[in-house]
């Protein structure tokens, strides 16, 4: 459709000018359909044929290039669409093959491609969410892998329309946010110690420098003598290892523990400084140069501070790389391993005694990661963990923190790669020690599943209670020991009818028990109230809400048990009940069972008798119902004879007492001894109601009485939308024709005519005004044919005498006169101005003040000079003269409508 609008304007821009904004505003407002009806009205005017609908551009695009396979391998979870964001391996999408609406012209589809097309979809829709694969391909049913990653959805959606199988289905493609789980979600464990944390990790500059410490050419000493001569000295150890002591001379400290430089400083002082004390502390200390290797992120040589360690020098080299080992750290001293780092035992166990302090020329080394194996599941820390040594299932459960409160720790599964390359799966119980022993390889996952989330030794209550949950099951345990009184339900619950879910047997069928909660609660302990079994669900309903939601999913239950010897579980009841809808089959279920699970009658129904329609299977050949006539209130009171058990699907017909309507209440206003509203009987009329009012009073002015309905209101208001669309189709017919035409000036002035029409049409409210003559039918007996017959909401307003004759439409001066016998109807015009330059004084008619039109009986309006009578009350219109902008019979119409319900606005509005 689109590209048969892009041909009409294309066609209709070379013979004419362009159109304007606001007619092309106006033509995309249509909908489709009237689109294409003012294509095919301008191509008729032009004297040619309405082409046919372009074929979709995609069709003779070139095929999309096809991109290369990506590399990237693990997810990447992006919050929400990213606008043009580039699909990628990994991402989630929902796939929609829809067939689009048949188009009036277009070829039908053959039954065999359609019924292919139908399965497509479906089969595609029943496979929804999608991943793209690693290699960024999607995968749909019955086709090849479409490579999609590095395009944007709406470039993979024209890449899958041009796919050969799906010509004919329309594409949808929708990116979903979901964040990776299982497997797909784990990351190696230990590698985002360095991320962040740049300031965190670096040695402190201002903490006391340790005994140990061994001094070296650049290590400031300082130095502090006090006693017979005070001084401050900061000494720096020198190339040659010593530092220059004033007064002492040179001292070799380098290569020396800082504690034993401090006691040869003091001795040296003691013996040579009569009376001079001294203190010793570490300053500045100097950079030393250490090789990180391996696989770090950044492997070179660094200068660090003498009291860092392994994990600092790490730091500075960004880390370690994903393929490298976080237990095996190496630190080498003239190619000799002196101490090995495992950060799990940092990481886990907060142990840093092998985080030694380097030394000058010291290389850390970091090996190629060992053994990996990943834990998923109910555990603490789901992740990648590198394993040391024979590490074992329970090993890794260490690693991983142990497990998780809901953990069943007797189902685990082990999922490895064996020596044939296949992928296998083994069974493992952690409570075992045989298994908890069992040696890991590279490449396993171990998953633990948590526990079923069923209650084995409980009661659920649920619905419309206070305190909804599971409660301990014992033997014995009945209702009325669940809920052990009325104040345990919230407002307005339903005593009546509280539904019990029960699983029997090893194969866990579902069946259906209800009970009577206000008569367990009476009798507890007696038959009213059952005796429950573990893993019962007891629902309580609410009378107000709607029971299908709760009911449907036990339906369905029950349907999947269903077979030819034991046919489904269900019944019906309809009619008037509170609750209406299908119900469980209940063992020795009965009719009045059945009424008490539908909430109970409701205050319309017929309680004498009902129907029960029953599908009987005739000689094991065909199903027929058969229909049976029930004494209900028999049935209520448990007559036996009346009171029938039901079988499947019975349907109950609860039937509404005849006659039975909402009581009609009518409105009388105004003029009348007696106004207010007024509850009427079943044909009650007009008369009738008006003789109850006290009938009119001597100032009442009967022939301009405005009776109001509610349905004829919301008939005028679909009425009013109808004219507005028309009118709205005829304005961009009327915009298109003039731009073709080359009369863009008067196009321009009609156009905004037909614009205030538009709003005024969009913007009136409709009244719902029955015009009806009053003095005549009140003249004539009650139960005349002519007499009005009441409906609920009628509202009937009689006004006071009227002295005025009011003028509207296009008059210089729109008023209402002062009536006076003899005054013509152009007398009233002349006294309101005259008319404006665009009135159609050959249309100009009366409206009654009932509500009528007067009007010729040939032409339909009043020619100009037409003699008549002008009656209190009445309103005289002017109308637009429409022929002189355009002819179009709509626009007189529009205003014609929109002038009478200005006229039923100000009669109602006089009161």
């Amino acid at each position: 459709m689109a590209a048969a609008v892009v041909l009409g304007l294309a066609s209709i821009a070379a013979v004419a000018q362009t159109p304007t904004a606001d007619q092309m505003a106006i033509f995309k407002s249509l909908p489709p359909e009237a689109q294409k009806q003012v294509l095919d009205e301008m191509l008729k005017d032009q004297g040619r044929p309405a082409q046919a609908e372009a074929k979709p551009q995609a069709e003779s695009a070139a095929p999309a290039p096809k991109p290369e396979p990506t590399a990237e391998l693990n997810i990447r979870v992006r919050p929400a669409f990213e606008g043009d964001a580039a699909l990628r391996a990994g991402d989630s999408l929902l796939v929609q093959l829809e067939l689009p609406e048949p188009e009036p012209g277009m070829e039908r589809l053959a039954p065999e491609q359609l019924e292919r097309l139908t399965d497509l979809s479906e089969r595609a829709a029943r496979a929804n969410p999608y991943r793209l694969t690693r290699q960024g391909a999607l995968e749909l049913p019955g086709l090849a892998p479409v490579p999609l990653a590095g395009l944007t959805l709406e470039e993979a959606t024209s890449r899958l329309e041009l796919d050969p199988t799906l010509q004919g289905l329309q594409v949808t493609l929708t990116l979903l946010p979901l964040d990776a789980q299982g497997t797909d979600a784990l990351k190696p464990f230990g590698y985002d110690l360095f991320r962040d944390s740049a300031n965190g990790m670096r040695p402190a500059a201002d903490v006391p420098v340790p005994t140990e410490y061994v001094v070296g050419p650049g290590d400031i000493l300082e130095v502090q003598t006090y006693g017979k001569e005070a001084g401050r000295y900061s000494l720096e150890v020198g190339r040659d290892g010593q530092i220059d002591f004033p007064e002492l001379g040179p001292i070799a400290v380098a290569g020396q523990r800082f504690e034993a430089v401090r006691g040869l400083i003091e001795q040296r002082v003691r013996n040579q400084l009569i009376g001079v004390e001294v203190s010793v502390s570490m300053g500045e200390l100097r950079g030393i140069q250490v090789f990180v290797l391996g696989d770090a992120e950044r492997p070179g040589s660094y200068t660090v501070s003498g009291l860092s360690t392994i994990t600092n020098a790490l730091l500075e080299s960004g880390g370690i790389k994903p393929i490298g080992s976080l237990r095996d750290i190496q630190l080498k001293r003239a190619g000799v391993i002196v101490r090995r780092l495992d950060l799990y035992d940092v990481l886990l166990n907060g142990d840093t005694s092998n985080d030694v302090r380097l030394l000058p020329g010291d290389v850390i080394f970091v090996p190629p990661v060992g053994r990996t194996a990943g834990i998923e599941g109910e555990v603490r820390r789901p992740a990648i963990y590198e394993i040391k040594g024979d590490g074992s299932a329970a090993d890794l459960l260490y690693l991983a923190g142990g497990l998780m409160p809901e953990a069943d720790p007797r189902l685990a599964r082990l999922t490895r790669i064996d020596d044939k390359h296949e992928r296998t799966v083994v069974d493992l119980d952690l409570t075992a020690p045989q298994d908890r022993v069992t040696r890991l390889q590279t490449g396993d996952v171990l998953r633990v599943y948590s526990i079923r989330p069923t209650l084995q030794n409980a009661v659920a209550l649920e619905g419309h209670v206070f305190r909804p949950g599971p409660s301990q099951y014992r033997p014995g345990l009945r209702l009325s020991d669940v809920i052990g009184s009325a104040d345990e339900l919230r407002p307005n619950a339903d005593l009546g009818y509280v539904l019990i879910r029960r699983e029997n047997g090893p194969g866990r069928q579902v069946q259906a028990l209800s009970a009577d909660l206000g008569a367990a609660l009476r009798a507890p302990g007696t038959d009213a109230d059952p005796l429950l079994q573990a893993r019962d669900r007891i629902i309580v309903f609410d009378r107000e809400g709607g029971r299908e939601r709760v009911v449907e999913p036990i339906l369905l239950d029950l349907q999947r048990q269903g077979t030819p010897d034991a046919p489904i579980q269900v019944v019906s009841i309809y009619g008037s009940v509170k609750a209406p809808g299908r119900y469980p089959l209940e063992p020795g279920m009965t009719v009045a069972d059945l009424v008490r699970a539908g909430g109970g009658l409701r205050d319309a129904a017929y309680g004498i008798r009902a129907e029960l329609a029953r599908q009987v299977v005739d000689n094991g050949e065909q199903r027929v119902t058969q229909v049976i006539e029930l004494n209900l209130a028999a049935a209520l009171r448990g007559d036996p004879d009346a009171n029938l058990s039901l079988a499947s699907y019975d349907y109950l017909n609860i039937k509404q007492v005849p006659e039975w309507e909402k009581q009609g209440i009518v409105q009388v206003q105004g003029e009348v001894r007696f106004p207010g509203n007024y509850p009427i009987r079943r044909g009650e009329t007009l008369t009738s109601v008006l003789d109850r009012a006290g009938g009119l009073t001597e100032l009442a002015f009967p022939e301009g009485s405005v009776f109001l309905r509610k349905d004829l209101q919301e008939r005028e208001r679909q009425q009013l939308k109808t004219l507005a669309n028309r009118l709205q189709a005829d304005m961009a017919t009327l915009a298109l024709q003039s731009s073709a035409g080359g009369n863009a000036a008067q196009g321009a002035q009609a156009l905004a005519v037909g614009q205030q029409l538009l709003t005024q049409l969009e913007t009136t409210e409709p009244v719902g005004r029955l015009v009806i003559d009053l003095p005549h039918i009140l003249a004539e007996h009650a139960g005349d044919p002519e007499d009005v017959g009441l409906r609920d909401g009628d509202k009937l307003m009689v006004p006071k005498q009227s002295q005025e004759v009011t003028v509207l439409g296009e008059v210089q001066n729109a008023t209402s006169h002062f009536y006076r016998d003899g005054v013509s109807r152009d007398d009233y015009i002349s006294m309101s101005g005259g008319f404006t330059a665009r009135a159609d004084k050959g249309r100009i008619y009366v409206v009654r003040a009932n509500g009528s039109v007067m009007a010729n009986e040939s032409s339909g309006w009043f020619s100009r000079g037409s003699s008549v009578e002008i009656r209190p009350g009445d309103t005289i219109v002017v109308p637009l003269e429409a022929d002189r902008i355009r002819p179009l019979t709509l626009w007189t119409s529009v205003t014609q409508i929109l002038y009478n319900i200005a006229v039923a606005v100000a009669a109602v509005n006089s009161f």
